[in-house]
């Protein structure tokens, strides 16, 4: 059991914070009249709410705690207006009024929740609230705008959203969601910061409210303009095979987690009607709403595990609106905001710290948490398979925080020891190094299709009378040397030969009978390479690497296409005289080429597998290391070009290879890539 002291946690709202969105709205006790508010047809009085928006004495900013103070009656009477209500005249009277968002079927789920006067449910369907408004915000800045901010705060400051509705308007949206010196609304909500019967049903009436009111307002302005609104696409995620770690959630796995999370002191009592209602959510196959959930949650069991190994407890509760909230930022960086290292990572292990930055954090990943509370994402089409992880994780996670005996039980379970096992094996999927290996991997098999191809006899015999050439031999030689020079790099524990000295013949560097480049390839990217925290320069030469491999990819896939077209023809006898020389120059160059494509590989894989070097090169020497990979990149952009069915340049790209080799041995002579920085593993395994 990870030691995690369970204290008596009444709440993760600073004392100021609490005031502002527990108190400070209900100090007013005056009644306000509903008529005032909202006409019968269920259009929005903004007056009688703009009314209520104070200013500082200079102008210069909007005075919050006054505002939420006034405005606390007119949410109780929209509160009260709107639970008068059935479902049924809820929708005739603000369903015309909301379809301008792009989620119009979300709010009647809101509204059920509002009469269902379940707490948990209340914070979740305002959670959605505030995701599809900020979405379609977004949607009516690119009316005017170019480029949406990307923060809800910046979207709100920006002088389009005041140009449609009015600044007025747009201010007392920044009292409710937009500032953390406001109510704050959204953040505190999809921070985990806010437990279940902390957040008053009003504001989410009230929000409703607004949202059918900004409807209004838009109509007008859009009819004014003579525009019209375009709601972007939402995301789809994709590469989710790649997601899938651990096997779909059973039923088993729901039962050990319903009791777990009832013992483990990761989750705070006062935030477990969350996980209940997660569950719910999970087994009534409401997926983006266990989802968002989840997300919420674990970011503040995490942000509990932080503030207890780093020894800030303060940490847990929000931060003053002058200081930023302890999120999943923080949570998973390296150092603390003093600049001392976070002890979390270190706790977590790098399996969990790994997960969690793939999920979240990667750029390449489905980072999951932003999209879903930015409204990228069609709720009703959220993938079961990304519910299943979190899930799964989340079980995994929580037993570590539970007593000795308890932990026995539940490993007795087969399905239990199956989760820690994965997730104990877990490595990143969605980091740099993680895609530049599959790239690789995927370029070496598209490489070794090329002899498979089926060729004509007659043009296999006269493209071999083509073979031999200066230029040609020379580069040969050239692939000889090099590929021995990258071999005597090569971990010695991951050698796919007898012996150093046992180093490729010419054969196995440009035949293809021993598969010995597929079997190096494999090996290398088997390597286990740390991928948290990565230096700048890492990822800069991580982004070249990438980039020479999708070159090679290119050149491997025009190969292919265009010997089964070229074959095709010669077989069809529709080559004129020029097309068949130029035919047999390809099917003698790509005896070269492909070779030469495996050793680049090569090349990428032996420095990826020593990239953690990088940081030994001064500035000077980083620079010319760049330099170089750079202009491994501009030979293989430039082939690409001469491979393609349009220049189809064969000769030409020989005498390219031809440079590009020598520019590379030469490169490889003065001792300055990667490899010949790292110690090599005096271990020896004959594969």
């Amino acid at each position: 059991m990870e030691v995690l002291v369970e204290d008596p946690i009444t709440t993760c709202l600073s004392p100021s914070v609490y005031d502002m969105i527990c108190k400070l709205g209900f100090e007013v006790r005056e009644r306000c009249d509903i008529n005032s508010i909202v006409t019968q047809s269920g259009e929005v009085c903004w007056q009688t709410i703009t009314d209520c928006v104070l200013y500082t004495e200079s102008a210069q900013g909007l005075d919050y705690r006054g505002s939420v103070r006034l405005l606390g009656p007119v949410c109780e009477a929209v509160h009260l207006h709107l639970l008068s209500l059935t479902r049924g005249q809820f929708e005739i009277r603000y369903t015309p009024w909301l379809q301008w968002t792009s989620f119009p079927e979300l709010f009647p789920e809101v509204f059920d929740a509002l009469e269902s006067r379940q707490s948990p449910a209340i914070s979740l369907g305002l959670m959605k609230l505030t995701l599809c408004l900020e979405r379609t915000l977004g949607d009516v800045f690119l009316l005017i705008g170019k480029e949406c901010p990307f923060l809800l705060r910046d979207l709100l400051a920006s002088e389009e959203l005041a140009q449609v509705f009015g600044q007025s308007v747009v201010d007392v949206l920044k009292v409710f969601i937009g500032s953390p010196c406001g109510l704050n609304l959204r953040n505190i909500l999809w921070h985990g910061f806010a437990s279940p019967h902390e957040v008053p049903p009003k504001y989410c009436s009230m929000m409703i409210l607004l949202t059918a009111g900004l409807g209004q307002l838009l109509k007008t302005y859009l009819q004014q303009a003579k525009l019209t609104l375009t709601h972007r696409p939402f995301i789809t995620l994709t590469n989710l095979e790649d997601l899938i770690v651990f096997p779909d959630v059973s039923h088993e796995v729901l039962s050990v987690l319903e009791e777990v999370m009832k013992k483990s002191t990761f989750i705070l009592k006062i935030m477990l009607p969350y996980w209940e209602v997660a569950l719910i959510k999970f087994k009534s196959q409401r997926f983006a709403d266990c989802a968002v959930l989840l997300l919420t949650q674990l970011e503040t069991g995490l942000r509990k595990v932080f503030a207890t190994v780093n020894k800030c407890p303060k940490r847990l509760l929000t931060a003053e609106s002058t200081a930023l909230y302890t999120t999943f930022d923080e949570i998973l960086a390296k150092h603390l905001s003093d600049g001392k290292i976070n002890q979390l990572p270190l706790f977590l292990g790098q399996p969990a710290m790994e997960f969690l930055w793939d999920f979240l954090n990667h750029q390449e990943g489905p980072r999951i948490r932003d999209r879903l509370s930015h409204g990228e994402i069609n709720l009703p089409g959220f993938p079961k398979e990304i519910t299943d992880q979190l899930l799964a994780f989340s079980v995994v996670l929580l037993l570590r925080f539970v007593d000795e005996d308890l932990l026995s039980v539940f490993k007795e379970k087969t399905a239990v020891r199956s989760l820690t096992s994965l997730a104990e094996g877990y490595s990143a999927r969605f980091h740099p190094v993680s895609w530049l290996k599959k790239q690789v991997l995927g370029c070496g098999a598209s490489i070794g299709l090329w002899p498979l191809l089926p060729l004509p006899g007659d043009a296999e015999r006269e493209a071999a009378r083509l073979e031999g050439n200066s230029e040609t031999n020379a580069c040969n030689s050239l692939l000889i040397k090099i590929t021995c020079e990258l071999c005597h790099h090569v971990p010695e524990d991951r050698c796919v030969f007898g012996d150093l000295d046992d180093l490729p013949t010419e054969k196995q560097v440009s035949g293809h009978p021993e598969n010995w480049w597929p079997r190096v390839l494999h090996e290398l990217c088997s390597i286990h390479i740390p991928t948290l925290f990565c230096p700048r320069t890492v990822l800069e030469v991580l982004a070249v690497l990438r980039n020479i491999s999708t070159c090679c990819s290119r050149v491997s896939g025009q190969v292919v296409a265009s010997m089964e077209l070229r074959h095709q023809q010669w077989v069809e006898k529709r080559l004129r005289s020029r097309q068949r020389q130029n035919f047999l120059r390809m099917l003698s160059s790509i005896k070269l080429l492909s070779p030469v494509l495996y050793l680049i590989l090569l090349l990428i894989a032996v420095e990826m597998v020593n990239i953690h070097e990088l940081p030994g090169k001064n500035a000077h020497e980083y620079q010319q290391y760049l330099k170089f990979l750079k202009s491994v990149l501009q030979y293989t952009e430039n082939l690409v070009a001469y491979t393609s069915q349009e220049r189809n340049k064969w000769a030409e790209a020989v005498s390219l290879t031809h440079s590009a080799l020598l520019k590379i041995w030469t490169f490889s002579e003065k001792k300055q890539m990667l490899i010949h920085l790292a110690k090599k593993s005096t271990s020896k395994v004959v594969l």
